[in-house]
């Protein structure tokens, strides 16, 4: 059989692309740095969407909506906020065939508009805290676009909350990062982060603390998969975000936001991804067992209507495939590049031995199940593979994760892999060489592995790596 994909050893991008594109994924946009998502990258994003929701309702903030178009004055009453993202702006100039008399803004986030509405909903200290979370897409201007990656518009989740105390702010910041972001990733992406804190060169505009959430791909790069900031006052005194105290007088609020992304499909495929395509996580699955019918026959769809029938009373995502007119072969390849991580195979020869066949995608294994225990197996390996993609990428991670006793030498190693080094012997004049070689502090950690409240304090290793 030819080649479907680039293999990863060879040319991880070009396998990356051919994947995205065998496996319709996703197609380049019309425009330069946007992308079209297809069905089968939409349903697997709509599952993350759909856990995530949950979770974050689950901390108690509520969906909103708000507008696309920023007014340009906004974004410059909060002057560090602009400065970060002014290479990134889409403006608006001309509307209905005329000038605008104030050029609009695209939205690249939406910290400012919130802003705007938090200062209008917040009289008391009754109001807050005020938590609040926006589905949408954003808009920042790449000039080296990534299909899910890096694209010029994108979809995602941003979180804005106010709160009455700054303890109460960075409490729920860090409650969003651990419970919804770190939870969801390790136990139903099934990926490895590691969870720190930024350094103040690499922190969000406007923010005064920034916790990320950086995976490995296959190839030894990071991703930063999600971030959760603390704001300090900054944008409550920008946009006037005040209250009257319980204990009397007026107070500027303390605010938070944080957001994840179509970026982790993208993560998704570079960490789970093999030489035959994507493997998607059991519990993120959109489609979890794949029944495919082989070739008609005697007994065949007896059997793989009551397959079905039984794994959806038991729970099981499933879908079957009986277009036996196309070729087997060329079916199990398309099944395999989409990742789905069951297929039961369904033929005469199966049936005539009462057995049906449960190909796993996770090891490539076959193993041929009698009928009536087709619903047990699907559920056991389900579970399985879970575990079994989550082990494989913490093995692989620390394949290519080295502790470095010099600068020099973490800058050598994140040319392939991570590079743990005391942050003490990179420092703020050590972070700046190393972005000469195109490479970051990807984020500060405690020894025991927690998340520093600054980067001042003693003992905090770094995590140096070129990144995505």
């Amino acid at each position: 059989m030819a080649r479907v994909l680039t293999p990863r050893a060879e040319d991880f991008p070009r396998w990356y692309q051919d994947l995205i594109s065998k496996a319709e994924m996703a197609d380049n946009g019309p425009v330069r740095g946007t992308m079209v998502i297809r069905p089968t990258g939409y349903a697997i994003w709509e599952r993350m969407v759909s856990d995530l929701d949950a979770r974050i309702k689950a901390t108690g903030a509520e969906n909103a909506y708000f507008p696309l178009f920023i007014p340009e004055s906004y974004l410059k009453r909060e002057a560090e906020h602009v400065e970060g993202f002014s290479p990134e702006l889409a403006v608006v100039t001309h509307g209905g065939g005329k000038k605008l008399e104030e050029p609009v803004v695209v939205r690249p986030t939406s910290e400012t508009v919130i802003g705007e509405f938090m200062a209008k909903w917040t009289q008391s200290y009754r109001d807050l805290p005020l938590l609040l979370n926006q589905w949408a897409n954003v808009v920042r201007w790449e000039m080296r676009p990534r299909v899910f990656l890096r694209t010029s518009e994108f979809l995602w989740q941003e979180g804005h909350t106010a709160h009455a105390d700054e303890q109460d702010a960075r409490d729920y910041a860090r409650r969003i990062l651990h419970e919804v972001y770190e939870d969801f990733m390790v136990n139903v992406l099934a990926i490895p982060v590691t969870v720190g804190r930024k350094t103040n060169r690499e922190r969000f505009a406007g923010a005064t603390s920034t916790y990320t959430l950086e995976a490995q791909t296959g190839d030894g790069k990071a991703l930063q998969m999600g971030t959760s900031h603390e704001l300090g006052q900054n944008f409550a005194k920008a946009f006037d975000i005040s209250f009257s105290a319980k204990e009397g007088g007026q107070q500027f609020a303390w605010t938070t936001s944080w957001g994840v992304s179509t970026r982790m499909v993208g993560g998704l495929i570079m960490v789970h991804g093999d030489d035959n395509g994507l493997r998607v996580p059991p519990k993120l699955a959109p489609i979890q067992a794949y029944v495919m019918v082989v070739k008609d026959g005697d007994g065949v769809a007896e059997a793989t209507d009551r397959v079905l029938a039984e794994l959806r009373a038991a729970g099981v995502r499933v879908q079957v495939n009986d277009r036996t007119d196309t070729p087997f072969g060329r079916r199990a390849v398309d099944a395999e590049l989409k990742g789905y991580p069951i297929r039961i195979e369904i033929g005469p020869r199966d049936i005539a031995e009462g057995n049906v066949t449960i190909a796993r995608r996770t090891d490539g294994s076959k193993t041929p199940v009698s009928v009536d225990g087709v619903t047990k197996a699907v559920l056991d390996a389900l579970e399985a593979d879970q575990k079994a993609l989550y082990d494989q990428a913490v093995v692989a991670r620390a394949a290519k994760t080295t502790d470095a006793a010099t600068l020099d030498e973490a800058i050598e190693v994140a040319g392939s892999g991570f590079a743990r080094i005391a942050w003490d012997k990179v420092g703020v004049d050590g972070e700046a060489k190393a972005n000469q070689s195109a490479v970051s502090v990807r984020c500060l950690v405690r020894e025991d592995g927690g998340v520093p409240l600054s980067q001042d304090e003693p003992g905090l290793i770094a995590y140096l790596a070129r990144s995505y």
